[in-house]
């Protein structure tokens, strides 16, 4: 049996995760799978960590050395970002190399083009990992969900903002929050990809080309964070039957998909709402199959190094077995974006406000103007000078809603910026 040469580019902890596996599977593999792994090459920044992993053998302090070893039939990139990471992935497939890849940040801005270029050459672009972790989600859109019109995606997944919306309902402030998941390892020293929506919106991306064969990039998702959610606003919402997530959500409509990330309230019965902590799921509706949801682990070394690995596997089957995969191509049909002013759903608003008479008043009339009907209000007494008004809408265009937003901070009331959280059924 001919060996599959690997040369693996990155060293952190998903690149350790990958070594550990291949090292302790390799038999397994090879009986089980009927292929030959071999970790021939490795590059990164730090010998050290090659030190560490037992390769310092094969190590390499430059990713390009790796690409162009000519023993080498698949290069898995673990650097993530788009700078180098990119030249990386466009220089290993214009070498004649495979390519397994965790990086969602490329593959958000420049998957179309990468795929393309494998395409083009017959080779096979990977990228399991780069949405949901250990999830198998980017296989189950690509191959066992193919015969459905999807209609929609919905996701937690990012585990860092799950995790904090979590301790916020308990009542720590978001800084406090923020202390913690940095503090336990869940939130980077720089959360803002995290608590701003940005890794979110990345992956949604992805999952939107493959799930309604369009071309997407990140640049393209309404994308709003948790940093102005505060445990009030998650208290009203569990005391109305909801729960607060960081949602990701891709929808088809008849003018076209939906693509948004924000904090949403979900009813207690939905299925995402039961995701806690730093775990992640992925809520799809297909035409033919209906309602599934994939469950599990979305960051961390074993279960980001196990969708890389099983990425792999498959490759170096096909390199095994001469069984070459079709290029399968994303973008045919095209489906145009809904802006974010046309979307329709409920809203929750939090107002800050003067205590006095004739305020719920005029707050009111700005709905009224606007045509967003009010399912129901809360008044809470605030330091005895203001005042919070809840507002919980019917189904109402979001452009009509930012109308009475902008009508109310007009009218001079408001001693705080508002809280908004879209709302679910």
């Amino acid at each position: 049996m001919k060996p599959v040469n690997v040369g693996l580019i990155g060293l952190g902890t998903v690149g350790g995760g990958v070594v550990r596996i291949l090292k302790e599977h390799h038999e397994d593999f090879l009986r089980d799978q009927g292929v030959d792994i071999r970790l021939v090459a490795a590059a990164s920044t730090s010998r050290e960590q090659a030190v560490a992993l037992g390769i310092e053998d094969i190590y390499h302090s430059d990713g390009y050395e790796v690409i162009h070893n000519p023993e080498v039939d698949v290069v898995i990139e673990l650097v993530g970002g788009t700078g180098i990471a990119l030249k990386f992935v466009t220089a290993a497939l214009e070498a004649g190399k495979r390519v397994v890849t965790a990086n969602k940040a490329i593959m958000a801005t420049a998957g179309h083009q990468l795929l393309e270029t494998a395409g083009s050459k017959g080779l096979e672009l990977a990228f399991e990992a780069s949405v949901g972790g250990g999830i198998p989600i980017i296989g189950a859109l690509r191959n066992s969900l193919i015969g459905n019109r999807i209609e929609s995606v919905i996701g937690i997944v990012n585990g860092t903002t799950n995790y904090m919306l979590a301790r916020i309902l308990d009542g720590l402030p978001y800084a406090e929050a923020l202390a913690e998941a940095q503090q336990l390892g869940f939130a980077e020293a720089d959360p803002t990809a995290d608590v701003e929506g940005h890794d979110a919106a990345a992956k949604i991306a992805i999952l939107t080309t493959l799930a309604f064969n369009t071309e997407v990039v990140l640049e393209q998702v309404y994308t709003e964070g948790i940093t102005r959610v505060t445990p009030t606003d998650l208290a009203v919402a569990s005391s109305l039957g909801y729960a607060v997530k960081l949602l990701a959500i891709a929808n088809r409509t008849p003018e076209g998909i939906e693509m948004r990330v924000h904090p949403t309230m979900l009813p207690v019965a939905h299925p995402l709402s039961s995701v806690n902590g730093v775990m992640n799921a992925i809520y799809v509706v297909g035409d033919a199959v209906g309602e599934t949801m994939f469950y599990g682990a979305g960051a961390g070394a074993g279960p980001a190094a196990s969708a890389v690995v099983g990425d792999l596997i498959e490759v170096a089957q096909r390199l095994t077995y001469n069984n070459r995969r079709p290029y399968i191509r994303f973008g045919t049909e095209q489906l145009p974006l809904k802006p974010i002013e046309d979307v329709i759903t409920r809203y929750y608003l939090r107002l800050n406000v003067p205590d006095r008479a004739g305020i719920v008043a005029t707050t009111a009339a700005a709905f009224a103007e606007q045509g967003v009907s009010i399912s129901s209000l809360q008044q809470a007494a605030g330091d005895g000078q203001t005042a919070e008004l809840v507002y919980v809408t019917h189904s109402a265009r979001e452009g009509a809603l930012r109308a009475t937003l902008a009508a109310i901070e007009a009218s001079g009331v408001l001693v705080a910026e508002p809280v908004v959280i879209r709302v679910m059924e």
